[in-house]
């Protein structure tokens, strides 16, 4: 192969490997007995949290001023981090049940 040829093949391959999206992760949270679980999370934009309520009430994970899921007994919502930062959330029915996420750019 002439050194031109192989330059160009290590170039498409150099672009191929930098095009290889990092993959997303989901994260759980498990809603039981008024608690969340974990409370606290480390995330990266892109990331998933899914939380599942195994409690027999209603419950939310708001972050106030930017988002609000509400998620029915046996039931689960997913939001995906579109931002970096420190969130507080909590539930708007029962405002002692509190958590936090720290999303990494």
């Amino acid at each position: 192969m002439s050194s031109g040829r192989y330059l160009w093949a290590i170039l498409g391959m150099a672009l191929t490997l930098s095009a290889v999206p990092a993959y997303a992760e989901t994260i759980q949270v498990t809603i039981a007995n008024l608690d969340f679980s974990p409370k606290e999370i480390n995330a990266k934009v892109g990331d998933t949290i899914e939380w599942i309520n195994k409690d027999v009430l209603v419950h939310s994970a708001t972050v106030r001023g930017d988002w609000n899921l509400t998620i029915a007994p046996g039931k689960s919502a997913s939001q995906v981090l579109s931002k970096a930062g420190a969130f507080d959330y909590f539930c708007i029915f029962h405002p002692n049940m509190k958590g936090h996420i720290t999303v990494a750019q």
